[in-house]
């Protein structure tokens, strides 16, 4: 994950702004970077490949008396971890410096008038182009805030963005576009702190205010101005935090959960880092132990998880055999021990836990491991069990994850299966490229789109007072979206205790329709997709049987209105991603109807976050 650091006040910045990339070293990265004002050379800029430590190594000595700056870590994603690609990046005039989270879609196209005329770019990221368009926007004769602006308006994606200018030592605008990256403020007398993440300030100040989306904030040491991205002001209420540990890092959020939905833009944002290519259109997993002759021998893959990881297994199931062309299968890893699977040196099995140590996977891992299976496990945490077992790794670099029931990682994992099918399909040869270049394409535009499914969350609140008082609810889907009903249907469970099915579709009629009257309602994610129709009649069997409808449908369907009760539109995305979208909205209607039952969200009666016992 990438951290931003600000500070401008009268202290000096430097030291300041080491500490702060210190404090946001868990998130993980490859290289870090700082920029200052310096009286008599304008900017002073320091970045080094590798930890902080690296960079303070660079700096010692060298550090200008400096009273305002900014910081930042990188994970890299558009090109390698290398001095050159690490931020701040700079105008070729070093007039103007920033850092930034997320990715700049159309980053190529904003460069290509420079490389017209001559000028070259200094590093291979999406970053560095920024910095041109400001300095460009100045010389025109906008100050830094209508600059910022005005670059935000050519720039496609979601992101924040922190820059300032040798011209005005000691102001700093930070802005953020959509949900892939926070910024939070913090605020003393005569100081003021720029960070991504609330641990990074609280050393300083419990003063803070939080951006949202669409907000932009012009920062001097004395004061912050807010305004939208049109340039018209905004009030913001300063915010005081507490000290308290647990407080300190679920921050704004009533609960962890909520946060934890919440984090998911930038989680993703951080998955598809370094993963997903764009030049040319590819998945990087060159730590693979597999090599091509072993993987254009596999014959089968078996993909086995427990819970919500079993739900993100079946997803993939999906992306394997469509992408890579191989036949797959989905076990309860509980269950695959004990029926005597048929395994051989050619199965690939994948193992998806988020602890690492579920003592049923494992158990099933040693099963395969005893059939001289290859293996690769999806994991959330360094270092866990499942991953000494495994013959290869992908984390979820997701973070801790408090609450009990899983979300972010569920997100994580489905990703992780993604980039495994798209490079497996590669390596066997059976991927056509127009296809690898669309699914890539589509992940980079996935951070952006689970931003806007968040924004959703007043409609889905509103929902979810409206049937929290059921006691049993159906949900529903069919291909890709069948494994996405039955995690809503857990969710749902988990949270609020309500007894809650998740069915394909074509299956209601054999059974679970007896069950539908005007008390129970059925959630139906019925997505653009070739079977769109067929959840279109299902849908119509269950009101002519009087039960409540929530259908949640791809955006601009407006087939449902009228047939359903409810209509939840989800944002664009490529079909094959849309599951992932859909979670969301499954994930925050599970969250405000708990709410509404006043449940204990974090830490439902009788589970646990890792079970170590059958």
């Amino acid at each position: 994950m990438c951290g931003i650091i600000g500070y401008t006040g009268q202290r000096p910045a430097g030291p300041i702004l080491i500490e702060g990339l210190r404090r946001l070293e868990y998130r993980g990265y490859d290289s870090a970077g700082i920029a200052l004002f310096d009286d008599r050379d304008g900017l002073f800029v320091q970045r080094a490949a590798g930890k902080v430590d690296q960079l303070v190594s660079r700096l010692e000595g060298t550090l200008p008396p400096a009273s305002a700056g900014i910081g930042h870590t990188r994970w890299a994603t558009h090109g390698g971890a290398t001095d050159a690609n690490a931020h701040p990046h700079l105008d070729p005039s070093g007039r103007v410096a920033v850092v930034h989270n997320g990715i700049i879609e159309n980053f190529e196209s904003l460069q290509r008038p420079y490389r017209q005329r001559g000028i070259r770019f200094m590093s291979e990221t999406d970053t560095e182009v920024l910095a041109y368009l400001v300095a460009d926007e100045l010389a025109r004769g906008l100050d830094l805030a209508e600059a910022v602006r005005a670059v935000i308006g050519m720039s496609e994606g979601a992101y924040s963005l922190v820059v300032i200018t040798k011209d005005e030592p000691g102001r700093i605008v930070a802005a953020r576009v959509g949900n892939a990256g926070g910024i939070v403020l913090g605020h003393n007398e005569d100081e003021k702190f720029i960070a991504s993440d609330l641990a990074a300030l609280l050393p300083h100040t419990r003063n803070v205010t939080f951006l949202e989306p669409g907000e932009v904030a012009d920062i001097t040491a004395e004061a912050v101005r807010y305004t939208d991205l049109e340039g018209m002001p905004l009030m913001k209420a300063i915010e005081v935090q507490s000290y308290d540990p647990v407080a300190a890092v679920k921050g704004r959020f009533k609960h962890f959960m909520l946060k934890e939905i919440h984090e998911q833009p930038v989680g993703t944002l951080d998955m598809i880092r370094g993963r997903y290519r764009l030049d040319p259109p590819s998945v990087d997993l060159d730590d693979m132990p597999f090599s091509a002759e072993q993987v254009r021998a596999f014959t089968r893959v078996v993909l086995i998880g427990m819970g919500t990881s079993m739900h993100s297994a079946m997803v993939g199931r999906h992306y394997i055999e469509r992408f890579a062309r191989i036949p797959a299968e989905v076990d309860n890893a509980a269950e695959f021990t004990y029926r005597r699977p048929v395994l051989d040196e050619h199965t690939l099995v994948i193992s998806v836990s988020q602890s690492g140590e579920t003592v049923d996977l494992l158990a099933a891992m040693e099963e395969a491991r005893a059939a001289g299976c290859p293996q690769l496990t999806v994991c959330n945490v360094p270092g866990a069990q499942t991953t000494r077992v495994a013959d290869a790794t992908i984390y979820m670099r997701m973070g801790p994850e408090i609450a009990v029931a899983s979300t972010k990682t569920m997100m994580a994992s489905i990703i992780a299966i993604h980039a495994v099918a798209l490079w497996l399909g590669r390596m066997r040869g059976t991927l056509d490229s127009s296809l690898e270049r669309e699914q890539v394409e589509a992940a980079q535009h996935l951070p952006a789109a689970i931003g806007e499914a968040l924004l959703l969350e007043p409609q889905i609140a509103q929902v979810a007072r409206k049937y929290a008082q059921a006691e049993h609810f159906l949900f529903l889907g069919r291909g890709w979206a069948y494994p996405i009903a039955m995690e809503g249907a857990l969710k749902l469970k988990e949270v609020s205790y309500i007894h809650a099915e998740g069915y394909p579709a074509g299956e209601m009629k054999h059974g679970p329709i007896a069950l539908i009257d005007e008390h129970m309602p059925t959630v139906a994610l019925a997505l653009r997709d070739e079977l769109h129709d067929k959840m279109r009649s299902n849908i119509e069997q269950l009101k002519a049987r009087r039960g409540p409808v929530v259908a949640v449908v791809s955006q601009g369907d407006e087939t449902l209105n009228g047939v359903a009760d409810d209509v939840i539109e989800l944002p664009e995305i490529e079909a094959a991603l849309s599951p992932l979208v859909a979670l969301v909205v499954m994930q925050l209607l599970a969250y405000y109807i708990a709410l509404e039952r006043g449940a204990d969200i974090d830490q439902p009666r009788n589970l646990a976050k890792t079970v170590t016992v059958e």
